[in-house]
C-alpha cells in the first residue's frame, strides 16, 4: 500500500535509526521547521512539537521496514486510541496511532500526538482493556506535554538538539549502542538526562491515564494487572525485563499507586470487542513459517484454547490462505461464516480468499455489501479501489477514491492510488498533481515541487486547474524555504 521500495523494506531497526540520525534532523530544518535559537527565549510551541513529530513519524513510516502498513490494524488501533482521547481534556488534539512489527512488549509517544505500539504488546495483552491502559498512559505523556516540559528545563537546547532528543528517545526503545549513537549526534550531555521521562512524569501519566481508561469505559483493573504481570516477568528474567519497563521504569511506589487506585473501583466485567480478537488473529497468522502457523491454528481449535471461536477460525482461515491452501481456507471460511457474525474484517478476509481464486466479481460484491453495512470502515474502501485498479477498472477506481480523499486525505497511499489510475486513464496533469500530494505527505517536498512543475509543463490543463497548480506550487515552495530566508 505505501509504495515503499524494496530497499526500504529491507532496512532493519539499526539502519532505520542510523537513517534518522543522519537524515531526520537536517531534513527537518531544511524543510521549514521554525528557528528556535535558545529555548529559554521561546517556548517549545505546539507547532514546533507537531512538526518534529511529523518528521519522526514520516521517517518511521516510509523508511522503517517493520512499520505495519495494514489498514485493518491501523483502523483498530486508531479507533481504540481515539476512544480514549475523546475522554481527555485535550479531546480536540490530533493523534495518530500506529504499530511496529516487533516481538518486544513496548509502546512509545512522540511529540505532536504520534503514538507507536509494538505488535508484541498487542499479542501479549490478555484483554482489550490492557492494551487501552498502555495507550492511555502514552496519550497522557502527550496531553501533559511531558516532552515539551522536559525541553523547557534546558536553557541551552536548540532546534537541532530538540530533534536529537526525539531521536534519542526513539533509539532508547531499542536499547544498547543505538541510543549512544543517537546521543553522539548533538548535545549528548543535555539529552542524556531526558532519555526517559522523569519519575514525576511517569506517575502523572499513570494517574491521568488511569482516569482516561475508566472514563472511556475500559476496566481500570487492567492497568494494574498488565503492569503487574510485566513486573513479575521482569523479576523472573533477572535483567531481562520487558522493553516497556526499561523505557518506563516501574518503581514499587508507582505499582502500589496504580493498585490502590484500582482497588476502589467496583467490579464490572467489560467484554473485549470482536475486532480486538480478530486483529490479534490476523497478526498471528502473518508471522512464522506458514505451515507451522497452520498447525498452530489447527491445534488451537482442536483443543478449544481460545477466547473467541470466530477469531480462532479467522486465524486458521488466514493461515491456510497464507500457506496457499485455498481448499482448506474455503472450508474454514464456511465454518467461520456459520457463526453468523457481521464484521468487515471477516468480509475482507473472504474477499481476499475470492481474489486468490480469481473470483474478482464475487470479491467486489462482498466488499460492496460490507460497505453498505459499515460505510465508515476505511479498509473496505482501500480494498475496493485496489481491487478495481487490479481489474483495470480505473474510471470506477477514481470515482471510489474520491471518498478516500475526503475521509483519509492525509494518507499518502490515497494519492499514490489515484496517481496510478490517472496514469492509466491518460490524465497526465492530474497524475502529477496526485504524485505531488503523495510526496508532500511523505515529507519529500523537493519531489512534490518537481511533480507540480511537471504538471505545469504537461499541457492540457484549463485555466482553473492551472491556477490550482500554481497556487499549490507556491505554497510548497514557501514551506520548503530554509529558516530565516525570504519565503
Amino acid at each position: 500500500m505505501s509504495g515503499t521500495c524494496s530497499y526500504h523494506k529491507r532496512m532493519n531497526r539499526k539502519s532505520w535509526l542510523a537513517f534518522l540520525l543522519v537524515a531526520l534532523i537536517p531534513r527537518a530544518l531544511s524543510q521549514g521547521l521554525p528557528e528556535l535559537g535558545d529555548v529559554s527565549s521561546a517556548d517549545f510551541s505546539p507547532q514546533m512539537e507537531k512538526r518534529i513529530g511529523e518528521e519522526a513519524y514520516r521517517s518511521i513510516r516510509f523508511q522503517e521496514g517493520s512499520f505495519v502498513d495494514d489498514p485493518e490494524v491501523s483502523a483498530y488501533i486508531n479507533g481504540l486510541g481515539r476512544r480514549l482521547v475523546a475522554s481527555s481534556t485535550d479531546r480536540n488534539k490530533d493523534f495518530e496511532f500506529f504499530s511496529i512489527q516487533d516481538s518486544t512488549i513496548n509502546a512509545f509517544a512522540m511529540p505532536g500526538g504520534y503514538v507507536g505500539m509494538h505488535t508484541g504488546l498487542l499479542l501479549a495483552a490478555q484483554s482489550e482493556s490492557e492494551i487501552a491502559s498502555v495507550l492511555a498512559h502514552e496519550i497522557s505523556h502527550v496531553t501533559q506535554k511531558h516532552i515539551a516540559r522536559s525541553v523547557g528545563k534546558q536553557s541551552d537546547l536548540t532546534t537541532i538538539s530538540i530533534a536529537a532528543m526525539v531521536l534519542a528517545l526513539l533509539a532508547s526503545r531499542s536499547g544498547g549502542d543505538l541510543s549512544m549513537l543517537a546521543l553522539a549526534g548533538a548535545n549528548a550531555g543535555a539529552i542524556q538526562a531526558q532519555l526517559n521521562y522523569s519519575r514525576d512524569f511517569e506517575r502523572e501519566a499513570d494517574r491521568v491515564g488511569f482516569q482516561l481508561l475508566t472514563d472511556a469505559g475500559f476496566d481500570g483493573h487492567a492497568m494494574a494487572s498488565f503492569f503487574g504481570r510485566l513486573q513479575s516477568s521482569g523479576r523472573l528474567g533477572d535483567n531481562n525485563a520487558p522493553a516497556y519497563l526499561r523505557t518506563h521504569p516501574m518503581s514499587g511506589e508507582r505499582m502500589s499507586d496504580i493498585q490502590n487506585r484500582a482497588q476502589f473501583l467496583p467490579y464490572k466485567q467489560i467484554p473485549d470487542s470482536l475486532d480486538f480478537h480478530l486483529v490479534r488473529a490476523k497478526l498471528r497468522a502473518a508471522i512464522g513459517d506458514p505451515r507451522e502457523t497452520v498447525l498452530a491454528a489447527t491445534e488451537q481449535l482442536r483443543q478449544k484454547r481460545y477466547a473467541s471461536e470466530a477469531a480462532a477460525r479467522y486465524f486458521l482461515t488466514a493461515a491456510f490462505l497464507r500457506n496457499r491452501d485455498l481448499a482448506g481456507a474455503d472450508r474454514e471460511m464456511a465454518n467461520l461464516r456459520s457463526l453468523k457474525l457481521a464484521n468487515p474484517m471477516i468480509d475482507l478476509l473472504e474477499a481476499r480468499l475470492q481474489i486468490a481464486q480469481k473470483r474478482i466479481a464475487i470479491a467486489q460484491t462482498i466488499i460492496r455489501d460490507s460497505l453498505s453495512r459499515t460505510p465508515s470502515y476505511l479498509p473496505l474502501r482501500y480494498a475496493l479501489v485496489q481491487l478495481l485498479q487490479d481489474a483495470g477498472q480505473h474510471v470506477l477506481a477514481l470515482r471510489e477514491s474520491e471518498d478516500l480523499v475526503k475521509l483519509a486525505g492525509k494518507d499518502a497511499d490515497v494519492y499514490a492510488m489515484r496517481a496510478r489510475s490517472f496514469a492509466a486513464t491518460g490524465q497526465q496533469v492530474r497524475m502529477h498533481q496526485a504524485l505531488a500530494e503523495q510526496y508532500y505527505l511523505m515529507g519529500a517536498l523537493p519531489g512534490a515541487v518537481e511533480q507540480l512543475q511537471m504538471a505545469q509543463k504537461a499541457g492540457g490543463a484549463d485555466f482553473f486547474q492551472s491556477s490550482v497548480i500554481d497556487a499549490r506550487l507556491r505554497e510548497i515552495q514557501k514551506e520548503q524555504a530554509p529558516p530565516g530566508k525570504p519565503r
